[in-house]
């Protein structure tokens, strides 16, 4: 079930940014009086889905989920249609329209997917607020994972800044991004009531951008085990665990944080533990068999944190959108920076559908969906502006060049320009979802 509502959520998605970033080609070219034939969600290879003709254009759903097109009279484009390009140029053809008309309607499309990323991550901003534990209430300090550990970080350690820029808001993200993104080498924390220097080695660039960690993460919150929900039918319930109850031992080992427990009990999958549990003054040695994921089915509480919250008016909510846009997108750039120095392998942080679809998680969460949603319009402008035929940055690269020289690339020049782009992108489509591929066999 899980699997299907993570293809859903990505199927959704993806639709929904393929129909808004195609209209932004289509409204230009009508508005500029240039004929388009099709307009097709997913492609279409010899046959469709779904189609129906009103006017001049034919609508539809391919069966080929790997994005979607608008067919434009006159133009050189995935379809290689060579009869068309072979006459005479008409005027309601794209090769007929002014280059600065071809190249509004070549740039419609990411333009849409830019507007639609800072549109949505201002909406979720203006719908759900943010809530946030600050810094100095993870009274706990933090829980290491194993790569945290070998960075330096020990449990119950406060992470205060990175490379001098204060860590408000509790959570490893900003560290990790400092890290790969800005290649920060100083981290402050304070251990045991006082606060010192930690160097972070050059290494844990290519460490913290790897597929292998992207889900382990350096660090999260520590936090007793205070059980806040029980499960039905689970081996919790059947052990007749409480709310309030805590867990402070596991096989006769103490377990007195979260994290402590979940090291020792997750491997243990279908196997009989016995917990230590204190109930109000009592206690209690309870037996039980996990499940065959290493659960018990128990919710943990966070009551004992202070969480603040903010909330954005509509006018608050899209200046601050924007910014978390420009933010990412300016990540994104630094990353294809950190890639071409080799600093980030291509083949440790690419990733095809299925990378995609983790990202959306197994519960529907609409808040979530639309922060995704949201990152992937950004990404598919960006990669759309890429300079590789094919691609709206193909197109648009070319037009430029004409529009400063005054010479347009020959129709011949543009067929075999736009075949070699196909194939790169194909390719770089192959190779991510190989590399998916490749980790589930792994």
């Amino acid at each position: 079930m899980g699997y299907l509502i993570m293809a859903g959520q990505l199927f959704l998605s993806l639709s929904i940014l393929i129909v808004l970033h195609e209209m932004g080609h289509f409204f230009p070219a009508r508005w500029f009086k240039t004929r388009v034939e099709k307009f097709y969600l997913f492609f279409d290879p010899w046959f469709s889905l779904f189609k129906i003709t009103k006017g001049e254009t034919e609508y539809g759903i391919g069966w080929l989920p790997l994005g979607g097109y608008v067919k434009i009279s006159g133009m050189i484009d995935e379809s290689m249609d060579r009869e068309q390009m072979a006459g005479p140029p008409q005027p309601w053809e794209f090769r007929s329209k002014p280059a600065w008309q071809r190249l509004i309607i070549m740039l419609g499309g990411v333009t849409v997917n830019f507007l639609l990323g800072f549109f949505l991550y201002a909406m979720v901003l203006w719908t759900w607020g943010e809530e946030f534990l600050p810094t100095q209430n993870a009274k706990y300090g933090i829980a290491v994972s194993k790569l945290g550990k070998e960075m330096g970080l020990r449990d119950g350690d406060l992470v205060l800044a990175i490379e001098g820029k204060e860590l408000k808001e509790f959570g490893d993200n900003q560290v990790r991004r400092e890290i790969v993104i800005n290649n920060a080498k100083k981290l402050t924390i304070e251990r045991d009531g006082k606060e010192m220097m930690l160097q972070i080695d050059p290494k844990f660039v290519q460490l913290l951008s790897s597929y292998a960690s992207k889900d382990e993460g350096l660090y999260g919150v520590r936090l007793p085990f205070v059980i806040d929900t029980v499960a039905p039918k689970t081996p919790a319930a059947k052990a007749k665990l409480q709310k309030g109850d805590r867990v402070i031992g596991v096989n006769g080992k103490s377990t007195e944080y979260y994290h402590q427990f979940t090291r020792i009990v997750a491997p243990l999958k279908s196997k009989p533990i016995k917990l230590t549990i204190l109930r109000n003054l009592d206690t209690l040695e309870v037996p039980l068999t996990t499940t065959e994921n290493g659960k018990i089915g128990v919710g943990n509480s966070n009551k004992e944190f202070i969480f603040e919250r903010k909330d954005y008016s509509l006018v608050q909510a899209i200046p601050a959108g924007v910014n978390k846009g420009v933010s990412f997108l300016g990540d994104q750039i630094k990353a294809f920076g950190q890639m071409f120095r080799g600093k980030i392998k291509a083949s440790e942080s690419l990733g095809g559908f299925t990378s995609i679809a983790k990202m959306f998680g197994d519960v529907w969460d609409w808040e979530h969906f639309w922060r995704m949603t949201a990152v992937l319009s950004l990404i598919l402008a960006f990669m759309n502006l890429l300079p590789i035929p094919a691609l709206d940055g193909g197109h648009v690269m070319f037009l430029l060049f004409e529009m400063v020289s005054g010479r347009k690339p020959s129709d011949k020049f543009m067929e075999y320009a736009t075949i070699v782009g196909f194939i790169i992108v194909i390719g770089l489509v192959l190779f991510a979802n190989g590399l998916d591929i490749f980790r589930i066999f792994q």
